[in-house]
């Protein structure tokens, strides 16, 4: 939830920051617009870098979550045979 969190945050305060950015501005309107894309052109390269960071992170959580869930599949199964095994003998012992 923090990335989300952050998210909010950042698009809060560009769309503060333009408003209050407009209100008072000392600046031609031509100036004023070009200063504003700029800003919103800057946050927005934040807000992509604040995602594909989390998106990075999460990614790498499933990844380590897949692999601890196949090693406990594989170990599970590896499980069975040797019961199997240990059954399969102990009726050949009992023939």
């Amino acid at each position: 939830m923090k990335a989300g969190k952050l998210l909010i945050g950042l698009v809060s305060g560009a769309a503060a920051g333009a408003a209050l950015g407009l209100l008072f501005a000392p600046k031609k309107g031509t100036e004023t617009r070009r200063s504003i894309t700029e800003t919103g052109d800057n946050y927005l390269k934040e807000v992509k870098k604040s995602f594909n960071d989390f998106a990075d992170n999460l990614n790498h959580k499933v990844e380590a979550i897949t692999s601890k869930s196949k090693a406990t599949l594989s170990k599970s199964k590896t499980d069975e045979k040797i019961n199997k095994a240990k059954a399969d003998l102990h009726d050949m012992k009992a023939s």
